[in-house]
């Protein structure tokens, strides 16, 4: 490869300079672009540039400081296509793992081009993979953002709609077909449009990040939908780019984010820093693996030619060391501060918290987050759990975080499927888990209240479906959670029967005006306001079809639902005795009592009412006079008076109006 001379135009041999440490990765400055990777283990580096034709110029990166190797190559720009190549010691038994016929990504790309084909030049030793391999690409940081500025929406006025970049668009008849299942279909103002109306605040997206399809699931005619196995942390998933162009993701997705934020609504990234796409030790390198598998991985401690596995993929991401942990942080302040995303939700975050064995709240990572004047200021939200011993972690976090509340879904599912002595349980989750959240000086906002999420049944399958249904998976339906705290309301999947369809559809609304009215902040999975169903399917991870897609012309079919669903956080926006800052008292506090719970005939709840394991009835006052916490500009926050009935018995109930809601009534009538 070579570059004309600026004297005389003759092309001369590619000129390499020194170039810097810091940052990481490829980095185009207007002029040319500074290549960095750290591996401590390497005893050379080379940078491979990679033409038109797939044949590459290999530049040895002289430079070292502090395990970081580097140079910088004036004219080399966006769209140059690259990879690396690590000299270093080979003997698997003892964790090392360095081959230079292999073609390495930069775990710091931010882009990358071409396909993984399944060659074994991925998996065995000494073979070359160039041409077999993605390749990463030099991108153009230089973004027109305009007048975009981040809606900074606090957790109380928030409600999350959790979607699919591609299956979020893939039938929408609005949306141009050629941007159907893209970054630009996504923002496309009739989906907009439609968040708009049901009055979402914020979209967290599944994995964007840039991941692989499992080799196991091409073989079968199936793909990694759902996208956790990534290995690109700075790098948006190409595929879902409506321009095939090399690095052309990454200003469509910047534009996805602009569009979102002049509507007024928050993008989160579902974020996957516990474990990469190479798997155990049987799995493909292509990056961190043969740069330094060591610094990068958990290794077992007398067994490094294996890794530590508490994510259930092969393999977990070393929070120990400190390479790993600036990886992490520097892609989190990248997507803030390139991308402009305004939260991440990071999946099983309690393997980020597993220093040696046991889950600590206190780890490195966390004190890097705490500390971090750019990642601290935006939504941390947690999947507090992982598959290692003592990985459920629910209420355990620090105090920057918020948390799915496994407990929320698991309780408000047992009370509307009736299950027994579920009443002081659900008393909690309805008014925010200050039991998971106030001893760690928490608000009712870090309880992310849901009762369906992409992992597990839709709202429609679960008051349809009594057993999981993945046969479509191919693994003989043994994939998937066996325990889905579901009821099928008598009959197992379709019917025509008016009778179960109707409970069906009641018990719908009663899941999501339960989600919707507790304390805490709600998160819809995407479709359930229109009756979303993947026939039974709670794992579709791999269904990269219209089991899993949006199905929009249920927009109609199914249209009481919607206005059903945008009626109740209509009432939750209008209302902020519904999305309280604080903790409820239930006690007087010089103000009436902010919240009573009651029978159904009217009085208050005594201990035994409690404690009555058949209990499947109760009322709620919430009393708008009682909010003690001021509004944003110190003024008092006053509200209207609520009764809330709920009854999971399978009979109606009469619910007698307590004196209080009676002289309310009198007086304005």
């Amino acid at each position: 490869m070579a570059q004309p001379d600026p004297a005389t135009g003759d092309a001369t041999p590619l000129g390499v300079w020194p170039g810097a440490a810091y940052p990481l990765g490829a980095t185009y400055d207007g002029a040319g672009t500074n290549f960095s990777v750290f591996s401590e283990v390497a005893d050379a580096v080379e940078l491979c540039l990679i033409d038109a034709d797939g044949d590459e110029t290999r530049v040895r990166l002289d430079e070292v400081d502090g395990y970081v190797h580097h140079a910088y190559l004036p004219g080399v720009g966006p769209g140059s296509r690259y990879g690396m190549r690590i000299h270093g010691p080979f003997d698997p038994e003892r964790g090392l793992r360095c081959d230079p016929s292999k073609l390495l990504l930069d775990p710091y790309g931010k882009a990358f081009d071409g396909a993984f084909d399944g060659h074994p030049s991925l998996h065995t030793a000494g073979l070359d993979s160039l041409g077999h391999t993605m390749t990463g690409v030099v991108v153009n940081p230089y973004f027109d953002w305009g007048t975009d500025r981040a809606p900074k929406r606090p957790y109380h006025q928030t409600v999350i709609y959790e979607a699919h970049v591609r299956g979020m668009t893939m039938t929408h008849p609005a949306v141009p077909p050629h941007l159907r299942g893209t970054y630009a279909g996504l923002a496309h103002p009739a989906v907009i449009a439609h968040l708009l109306d049901l009055g979402v605040t914020a979209i967290e997206l599944m994995p964007v990040h840039q991941f692989l399809h499992d080799q196991m699931l091409l073989d079968r005619g199936l793909r990694n939908y759902w996208g956790y196995n990534s290995f690109g942390y700075l790098a948006p998933h190409r595929e879902y780019a409506a321009d095939p162009r090399a690095g052309a993701a990454v200003p469509e997705f910047k534009a996805m984010v602009r569009d979102f934020h002049a509507a007024g609504i928050e993008v989160i990234l579902d974020v996957v820093y516990n474990h990469t796409a190479e798997g155990n030790h049987l799995g493909p390198t292509i990056a961190f693996r043969g740069i330094d598998n060591a610094a990068y991985y958990r290794l077992v401690d007398d067994d490094p030619a294996h890794y530590m596995d508490y994510t259930g993929t092969g393999n977990s991401l070393n929070v120990r060391h400190p390479h790993t942990l600036q990886l992490i942080m520097d892609s989190l302040r990248y997507w803030v501060l390139e991308m402009r995303v305004d939260g991440f939700r990071f999946d099983l975050a309690a393997t980020l918290a597993r220093e040696l064995h046991d889950v600590d709240r206190l780890s490195t990572f966390f004190d890097l987050v705490q500390q971090d004047p750019v990642v601290s200021q935006v939504k941390l939200i947690a999947e507090p759990w992982d598959v290692g011993e003592g990985g459920y972690q629910v209420g355990n976090f620090p105090s920057l975080w918020t948390e799915w509340n496994g407990k929320y879904r698991d309780t408000v599912r047992d009370y509307w499927r009736g299950r027994p002595a579920t009443l002081g349980e659900f008393a909690s989750r309805l008014t925010g888990s200050s039991d998971l959240y106030e001893a760690t000086g928490r608000r009712p906002g870090a309880s992310i209240n849901f009762v369906t999420a992409h992992d597990g049944f839709t709202l429609r399958d679960l008051v349809s479906y009594s057993e999981k249904h993945n046969a479509a998976n191919g693994e003989d339906n043994r994939d998937g959670n066996a325990d889905n705290r579901s009821w099928n309301c008598g009959v197992e999947g379709p019917t025509d029967d008016p009778r179960v369809n109707a409970l069906r559809a009641r018990q719908s609304r009663n899941l999501l005006a339960t989600l919707v009215l507790s304390q805490g902040t709600p998160m819809l999975l995407h479709g359930d306001e229109m009756g979303r169903t993947q026939h039974g399917n709670n794992n579709a991870y791999c269904q990269d079809s219209p089991l899993s897609w949006m199905d929009w012309s249920l927009l109609h079919k199914n249209s009481d639902l919607v206005a059903f669903t945008r009626t109740v956080i209509a009432l939750r926006a209008a209302h902020p005795v519904f999305r309280r800052r604080r903790f409820l008292a239930g006690r007087p506090t010089g103000r009436p009592r902010d919240i009573s719970w009651l029978t159904p005939s009217g009085k208050e709840m005594a201990a035994a009412d409690w404690d009555n394991g058949f209990g499947r009835s109760l009322a709620v006052h919430l009393d708008g006079r009682a909010i003690p916490e001021p509004g944003p500009r110190g003024e008092r926050v006053t509200d209207a008076e609520f009764l809330l009935c709920f009854n999971a018995h399978d009979a109606a109930i009469e619910f007698a109006l307590p004196d209080r809601c009676l002289l309310v009534l009198r007086r304005t009538a």
